[in-house]
């Protein structure tokens, strides 16, 4: 038997995320040309960020197509903690799609202190959790925590909702 060379198969896929990597740098660059220039006395103008991010993009986006030219692929999934022959579960994924639909028509009247205590309570339990006390208790503490965070720490406004004067 003799071994017949074989050629590496090449990702394609590669190929597009290298380019809309380019583009999206190419892009940050352009955009940071517009940029006008901050106080003169700043040693880093408000624009050199923009150019740093702008070309690392086009820097990886030029390193990942040559690296797909080259025949390198990305190793595969080897699915240590999930079963990669079972489908999507879709009942799964409508529970939670349905919670946060919840939380986003409820948000502006009940309030972030209480929706987001339901959006935690709730996606834990659609995950599997069986333990409503600790779940709302989390929730709770996740959600006036942040709530304070922003509206008093960050001065972002939340909405408080029903419980508008007593937070």
């Amino acid at each position: 038997m003799s071994a017949t060379p074989t050629t590496p198969l090449i990702d394609k896929a590669q190929y597009g995320l290298a380019a809309f990597l380019g583009l999206a740098g190419g892009y940050v660059l352009l955009d940071a040309a517009g940029l006008e220039d901050g106080f003169a006395d700043q040693p880093v103008q408000p624009y050199t960020l923009p150019y740093v991010v702008g070309a690392g993009l086009v820097v990886l986006g030029i390193l990942l197509a040559i690296a797909t030219a080259r025949g390198d692929r990305p190793e595969a999934e080897e699915g240590e903690d999930i079963d990669l022959t079972q489908g999507t579960d879709v009942r799964t994924v409508g529970l939670l799609a349905l919670v946060l639909v919840a939380n986003i028509v409820l948000i502006d009247f009940l309030g972030w202190a209480i929706t987001g205590a339901l959006l935690f309570a709730g996606s834990a339990v659609v995950l599997g959790s069986r333990s409503w006390v600790r779940d709302i208790a989390v929730g709770v503490a996740l959600s006036v925590g942040s709530w304070y965070g922003f509206y008093v720490g960050l001065g972002i406004p939340i909405p408080a909702g029903i419980l508008d004067g007593v937070l």
